[in-house]
Formats: structure tokens, sequence, C-alpha cells
């Protein structure tokens, strides 16, 4: 198989969820091939590597085989290999901790006890009384 789009590439390797995101990624500058942004119609072939900008990271993968159709996530490895600098992917985990680590005690949506407090606290047999 000489190669594929770049967009049907992603997809089939399972980068991204549609076709049509792939495509965006492309147009938005954010799949790489050589360090140059590439259109959505680049063709793609067996031992090509591509980056793919997720912020804060930049995935890279090696092209080992080309499929058509999108693959189950096990056969994955047989056609790519993940070859993303472990630099890269500490980034992302040190940015995923402080994320977890930012949240504020109140912020976000109640936790189950929060919401019990809440609706405790705002009985509505106050303001449905029939004492008028």
């Amino acid at each position: 198989m000489a190669g594929i789009r770049i967009d049907k590439w992603l997809w089939t390797m399972r980068i991204c969820k549609t076709r049509s995101i792939g495509t965006d990624l492309c147009k938005k500058g954010h799949v790489m091939v050589g360090g140059v942004a590439v259109k959505p119609a680049f063709i793609v072939t067996e031992g090509l590597t591509v980056q793919v900008k997720a912020p804060p990271v930049i995935y890279s993968y090696r092209i080992q085989q080309i499929s058509n159709n999108r693959l189950g996530a096990k056969e994955i490895p047989a056609y790519m290999m993940d070859i993303t600098p472990a630099d890269q992917l500490a980034l992302l985990k040190a940015v995923r901790e402080a994320n977890q680590a930012y949240r504020d005690p109140g912020t976000g949506r109640p936790t189950k006890k929060e919401r019990r407090d809440l609706d405790d606290f705002y009985d509505t047999t106050f303001y449905n009384s029939d004492e008028e």
C-alpha cells in the first residue's frame, strides 16, 4: 500500500475520534511531519514520523504499517510506535498533578454530602407553610 491521507491516518490510529476532527487538527497546524505543519490531504507512508500538538504536549508517532480501516486499540502497536520523548510525558504528568492540587474546596460541583447539606439548609417546608 502506497499511503493514505493524514487525516484518515489519525482516525484509523485512534488519535482522533472522527476524521473531521483530524482534518481540523491539520488545518489548525497541530499536525506536523518533519517539523512542518501539513494539510489534511498530505499522504503518509511507512517510516514517517508524525507529531501531534495537544497542548501542553507534542506527541510523536512513527508509522510502521498503513491501514485503511479503523483499528482496534489492541492492534495499534503493530501499525505505529509511540516515540513521544519522556520529558513531554513528564510535562503532561506535572500539569495533571498541578490541576488536581489547585482545586479549592467548595469549588466545582458539590459532593453528595454537600448536596445533602444544601438540601437540609434550603428545607422546602419553611417556604411552603400553609399559614398565611
